[in-house]
């Protein structure tokens, strides 16, 4: 896996497959770069991929607090994009900085694919009663969170956001990597929940001349469809695909379904 300095930051990359399209995968909080490779598979022949380990993931240097992380994440992702226009594809928060970047730097990008965004603010300005339910799905974890526990705090969080494994049963090593990183999720908030980079600015979002997939799982949590139809509302060129049975980690559990729905979608244009 190589790995250099990045806008900056030392991060850690790996490439998959081969193809006539270049393509940009961007995972989710509490992944790595590597959690693309089920979705790779099937992607292989349409696209060259490359995906990169978020600050403080995977290989990549341990976050330092430098700044607002999902603007740091997405001067890393265009430092990847210099050769030409990429298919942009993001997961959760890796959706969000997918989306940032098309938006701060539009010739980066091709196309646009957003599996699960988290982009809370999103459905917050449509429906602002969604905000007190989410904060009730998530209470657990900011108790934990505000009580220092990060292992019951990421043990809340997988509850919510992960692939239905029980946390019982996944290797002691793996809990200890999720309740670490748990702080990156805290850093990610003031982007996810209070729009940090100004996403919603008036007509900004209406301006965006790429065609855009958003993706949700038919199982997934509900502020999810709430969060795609906020933006399909605003994305002029945005058409919605739904993953049958699947949840949040749906580029895992149904790697072959999602990449259906991307090289459908890739081949209208």
């Amino acid at each position: 896996m190589p790995q250099t300095v990045k806008a900056g930051f030392p991060t850690a990359w790996t490439t998959f497959g081969q193809g006539p399209r270049k393509a940009l995968m961007i995972h989710c909080s509490l992944a790595q770069s590597g959690s693309w490779g089920g979705m790779a598979r099937y992607l292989s022949g349409a696209l060259e991929m490359t995906a990169f380990d978020l600050p403080g993931h995977g290989r990549s240097a341990d976050w330092d607090d430098r700044g607002e992380i999902q603007e740091v994440t997405t001067r890393i992702a265009a430092a990847f994009c210099v050769d030409g226009p990429h298919d942009v594809i993001g997961h959760s928060f890796g959706a969000t900085v997918a989306l940032r970047l098309a938006l701060e730097r539009p010739g980066l990008v091709r196309s646009l694919v957003l599996v699960e965004p988290v982009f809370f603010a999103a459905a917050f300005a449509d429906h602002p009663e969604v905000r007190a339910r989410l904060a009730a799905r998530m209470a657990d974890v900011s108790q934990a969170m505000a009580a220092g526990d990060h292992t019951a705090a990421a043990r809340a969080f997988t509850a919510v956001w992960g692939d239905g494994t029980p946390w019982e049963d996944l290797p002691a090593a793996q809990q200890r990597a999720l309740a670490v990183r748990m702080p990156l999720v805290r850093a990610g908030e003031p982007a996810l929940y209070d729009d940090a980079g100004g996403m919603l600015a008036p007509g900004r979002l209406e301006a965006l001349d790429r065609p855009v997939l958003l993706i949700e799982g038919s199982d997934s949590p509900a502020i999810i469809p709430a969060i795609n139809e906020a933006l399909a509302a605003r994305l002029p060129r945005a058409e919605r695909a739904v993953i049958a049975g699947a949840g949040h980690m749906a580029p895992i559990t149904h790697a072959g379904q999602v990449a259906a729905e991307v090289l459908r979608f890739l081949r209208q244009f």
